[in-house]
């Protein structure tokens, strides 16, 4: 350690070449931990972490919550799919006179087929005259009726049957 400062002492520039090592060695390590204290903040997930342990932690609760929203998602569109299997998936309407030679009634008659994906549903006609309105509704089992149907109703059943396949 003598000889240390014997030599520094009789070399003044060698102090200037060690404070000038030491500062570039202190910024040196000052930028390292700057850069390791950015890491750690993009490490640290959560409002309060204050580390590494508290970020897992909350990490964890956030994917256990995660996990749990997705099978409740899962279970609501299953829900949704076997309630929308049964809901109204095509509507077909033809307008029709009944009583083209007649001269009465015009295009205010029609025939609606409203059928679900499996092809079950219903045909709805309404039959317009001047003195009345009759309305008739058929069944349909898979695309079929076991009632007898007139042309406007197979055309609006066969026009459902159609816009199902699209």
């Amino acid at each position: 350690m003598l000889f240390f400062y014997q030599t520094v002492s009789q070399n003044p520039a060698l102090i200037l070449e060690i404070v000038t090592v030491l500062a570039v060695f202190f910024l040196l390590l000052l930028a390292w931990i700057i850069r390791l204290e950015i890491r750690m903040k993009r490490l640290l997930v959560g409002e309060h972490t204050k580390n590494i342990p508290e970020s897992l932690t909350f990490i964890k609760n956030s994917l256990s919550d995660l996990s749990s929203f997705r099978k409740e998602s899962e279970q609501y569109l299953e829900t949704v799919e076997k309630r929308l299997r049964n809901s109204v998936q095509a509507v077909e309407t033809v307008r029709f006179n009944p009583f083209k030679g007649m001269g009465t009634g015009g295009n205010q008659s029609f025939s609606t087929a409203l059928l679900d994906e499996k092809g079950n549903g219903v045909v709805i006609s309404s039959l317009y005259s001047n003195d009345r309105v009759s309305v008739f509704a058929k069944p349909i089992v898979s695309g079929k009726s076991v009632y007898e149907l007139s042309d406007e109703e197979k055309e609006s059943l066969t026009k459902a049957k159609t816009a199902l396949k699209r």
